[in-house]
């Protein structure tokens, strides 16, 4: 077995498509002091994370049967090959990102005595709006994670004072902003303008298509409002159900699903932000967008009101937020 390297450092996630704790393990994992910390990343699935970390030169490792839905099977499974994995690995430090990957990665990383356990919790899963039943067991789950775990990164100032509840948690919960760099280069747009008649005034989105992103409320709103066109980019489990209501209601000369596609891309296109989630850590897309200058109408869950309210989006920037977190690898 070979012994620990100092400052090594494995990413784990549990899904490998594009949302923002993707973002997140990508722009930190690309942006780590190379003189400082030896990087690399293990994930769920195949996807648009992995490619990117890959061109990137970031070595990927592929963890069996890690998936998001909860199964015993499959999720005993996904626990022995974590295991495995950072038996082999031996990093210094292990970062957590996701519920899934967090829960059983804590537990892993104790078993194998690795020094430096950080888990960052990109919004409460318990916070969710679900059964009774499923939001005892999704907080008992965050508290096992959180107790197991050194350090506890949380990205606003609403999940860190739900964090600091937590019995023998509240010391290890750091508030660190997710941020982007001050120089946003943003395309056209003109892939979402060609979509619609010339002069129609834009509505959109941007978000993986989850019942928590919400993008049917805005399907909604345009059966309601005869006037309003919506471009929702993005991909996701709701894609084939959202097709469906705008089918439905015969909106698909105004309502526009666009698939994956950058926001830095298409923000240009929009006349109007909106951003419907039900839930949120701190999104990505929402600095994007306060930072391109559009107008924006959002609901203030998790963290979205601390961005909305901002007058400094220096708080928000990826130095400091690299910053900070390398300071709790060392």
């Amino acid at each position: 077995m070979r012994p620990f390297i100092t400052k090594k450092i494995l990413f784990v996630i549990t899904k490998s498509n594009w949302g923002g704790a993707q973002r997140y393990v990508y722009d930190l994992a690309t942006t780590m002091p190379k003189n400082e910390f030896e990087v690399s990343v293990a994930l769920g699935g195949i996807g648009e994370l992995r490619d990117r970390l890959q061109t990137a030169g970031i070595p990927v490792i592929a963890l069996q049967n890690m998936q998001r839905d909860l199964s015993v099977g499959a999720d005993i499974g996904g626990f022995f090959s974590l295991y495995r994995t950072l038996q082999l690995e031996r990093p210094a430090v292990v970062h957590l990102n996701s519920s899934k990957a967090g829960g059983l990665g804590a537990l892993a990383a104790r078993l194998l005595g690795i020094p430096r356990i950080i888990f960052t919790a990109h919004g409460w899963p318990f916070a969710e709006k679900r059964n009774a039943v499923w939001r005892v067991f999704a907080w008992l789950g965050s508290w096992a994670t959180a107790l197991l775990a050194h350090e506890v990164i949380v990205v606003s100032k609403n999940d860190l004072s739900i964090g600091r509840r937590m019995p023998l948690c509240g010391a290890k919960m750091h508030l660190i902003y997710n941020g982007i760099t001050a120089d946003l280069q943003l395309g056209s747009g003109e892939k979402i303008r060609s979509a619609f008649p010339p002069g129609a005034r834009i509505t959109g989105t941007v978000g993986e298509l989850t019942k928590n992103k919400n993008q049917i409320a805005l399907i909604e709103r345009a059966r309601r409002e005869p006037d309003m066109f919506v471009a929702i980019v993005g991909e996701g489990e709701d894609r084939q159900y959202l097709m469906e209501k705008i089918e439905e209601y015969g909106l698909k000369e105004r309502v526009k699903l666009f698939g994956f596609m950058p926001a830095s891309e298409v923000l240009r296109g929009f006349d109007t932000f909106e951003l419907p989630s039900l839930k949120e850590g701190l999104p990505y897309v929402l600095l994007e967008a306060k930072t391109a200058g559009l107008p924006i109408i959002a609901n203030r869950v998790g963290g979205v009101g601390e961005i909305l309210d901002a007058k400094d989006m220096r708080d928000f920037s990826l130095e400091q937020m690299v910053e900070k977190t390398a300071a709790l690898y060392r």
